[in-house]
């Protein structure tokens, strides 16, 4: 199974410090944050990744190269500086994974052991969800019985990691569009099961996070 990490957006939340240097390469405790993401998929087995870039993307090829000095290969899916966004990105990059693989938001900072995430699906998708943080407590899915639903209550956050079959993106044309879009549809269908996964996670979104976890 191959692995994408999704690190081609403008993080316009970041700025100014995203204007120079694009956000998978800001540092947390001197490593980048794209870093943490390629060693833990690297220890978790999956060595075959897919980056895709946008934004400053030439910066993240020149620093990670071919992803030997990890262990691992990684090929590259060029996106214009606008992005296609999560849904359109991952669809741009289809021809370059394999037919089930997994996803995670370069921007996020957790210790979640991407071994825990199954290699086979029932249904469309896995999702890893999570508390809700300060900036999100309205939540986005629930978690009833093992599947992840739309509506209800209590609510958790998406945590931008999962597991997704090529057929979530069947019939779609090429675009900007997010993943949580595909995720709603497949929903209605219960298609995409789920995980509470309770320790450490942070969408790395602002300066201000960013500092809380280097003095952390």
């Amino acid at each position: 199974m191959k692995a994408m990490i999704l690190a081609a957006g403008r993080g316009q939340r970041m700025r100014p410090l995203t204007d120079k240097t694009p956000k998978p390469l800001l540092r947390i405790r001197g490593k980048c944050l794209i870093e943490y993401h390629i060693e833990a998929l690297e220890k978790a087995g999956i060595r075959e990744l897919v980056i895709n870039t946008g934004w400053l993307g030439s910066q993240i090829e020149t620093y990670l190269a071919d992803g030997s000095r990890y262990n691992v290969s990684i090929a590259y899916s060029r996106e214009p500086e606008a992005t296609y966004e999560t849904g359109g990105g991952i669809l741009h990059a289809l021809d370059l994974l394999s037919d089930t693989f997994i996803a995670v938001n370069a921007d996020i900072c957790t210790d979640y052991d991407y071994a825990c995430l199954p290699d086979t699906l029932a249904g469309y998708a896995h999702i890893v969800l999570v508390n809700n943080p300060v900036y999100n407590l309205a939540g986005d899915f629930v978690l009833s019985a093992g599947y992840a639903i739309s509506e209800g209550e209590p609510r958790l956050t998406f945590s931008g990691i999962g597991v997704y079959n090529r057929a979530l993106l069947n019939d779609r044309q090429a675009g900007k569009f997010p993943l949580v879009l595909l995720l709603r549809e497949a929903m209605r269908h219960n298609r995409v099961t789920a995980e509470h996964y309770t320790g450490a996670w942070s969408d790395v979104g602002t300066p201000q996070r960013l500092d809380l976890l280097n003095n952390m």
